[in-house]
């Protein structure tokens, strides 16, 4: 297949370039680098031996995402662009919706326009918002917190309709739960920018002495230690889950969300010690109070992603810190030199 992966510099994108290619796909990848540098697709091209054909490009840039759907004919798309830092999308809520909304209607409008009608959609377990109960089905009450959560469930509203409307389209909503770790090879991985919003990179970065500690949010929460329950999945686990969606659409007409997670809930203090475990030391942290918002536990009801897609997560807790622990103790900078 030739594939368009818009975001595919970026930290899931570019590990599913590298599934793509190992698959046998011709991957174009379409990213304006705003969160992501282009140094990852060398880096996607060291591990599998091929660099995937690369457009620098906004979709706010409606002239060159037509120009990119002009220049190829693509089979499918996967869409990973957006900005995506919850605490940001509070603070610039307007440009969250004018760059997730109005990019993501200018794609799905070319993607009409030249007869592309197979999408792979980037999504997030934060459409459930504060969950009533755990695990969470693809059928559990849908909601959002923040700017960022509602970019995401309004862009599966539009795509709902769009399908209903149209049916050609064959598209997969892929509800992230929580990306950690990264390639085996510890060539590529998660590099935020400024300081990160995520517990992994804080984590990793703490570890490495770019942060002088690890703040945890709580420790008095009805769990098993006090500290929040969260599902972890490995970030290559979530990039072959994106190959086994591309396999499936044809099967799947209109619109089909599915989980992506491993179905197993651990706590924040949990992943601390994994990781400390891997680093082989403990790390300076501190108890902080809790952050508003924050859920007390969510973690996914992974069987549809089995019956439908063929997927599973395969790499548990450990793997997860040993592979994000290799990935920053190579690149403690990431892909800054």
């Amino acid at each position: 297949m030739n594939i368009l992966v818009t975001g595919g510099a970026g930290y899931i994108g570019s590990h599913t370039c590298v599934e793509a290619i190992k698959a046998g796909h011709a991957v174009t990848v379409f990213d304006n680098l705003c969160n992501a540098s282009a140094e990852s697709l060398n880096r996607v091209a060291a591990i599998t031996g091929t660099r995937p054909d690369f457009i620098q490009a906004d979709l706010l840039d409606r002239a060159a995402v037509k120009a990119a759907f002009d220049a190829k004919a693509y089979d499918a798309v996967i869409h990973f662009a957006g900005l995506k830092a919850v605490g940001e999308s509070v603070a610039k809520p307007w440009e969250y919706y004018n760059n997730n909304i109005v990019g993501s209607l200018n794609l799905f409008a070319e993607m009409r326009d030249h007869g592309v009608f197979n999408l792979v959609f980037s999504s997030s377990a934060t459409v459930y918002g504060n969950p009533e109960k755990v695990p969470l089905a693809e059928g559990a009450p849908l909601s959002a917190l923040n700017p960022y959560g509602r970019t995401k469930l309004w862009i599966e509203d539009m795509l709902r309709d769009m399908a209903a409307a149209e049916p050609r389209w064959h598209i997969v909503l892929l509800r992230y739960f929580n990306p950690v770790g990264a390639h085996e090879s510890g060539l590529i991985g998660e590099d935020p920018g400024g300081i990160p919003n995520n517990l992994m990179p804080y984590i990793t970065q703490v570890a490495v002495g770019r942060l002088k500690e690890l703040s945890i949010f709580g420790d008095d929460y009805p769990t098993r230690d006090g500290t929040c329950i969260r599902d972890y999945i490995h970030v290559c686990d979530l990039a072959e889950g994106h190959l086994c969606a591309l396999a499936s659409l044809d099967k799947l007409q209109g619109c089909t969300p599915v989980n992506l997670g491993t179905g197993n809930g651990f706590t924040v203090l949990e992943l601390v010690r994994s990781f400390e475990k891997a680093v082989g030391r403990p790390l300076p942290r501190r108890i902080a109070p809790r952050r508003p918002g924050d859920a007390v536990a969510s973690y996914a009801d992974a069987t549809r992603a089995a019956a439908l897609l063929g997927w599973k997560a395969k790499r548990g807790i450990d793997a997860i810190c040993r592979d994000a622990w290799n990935w920053q103790s190579k690149n403690p900078r990431g892909y800054r030199p």
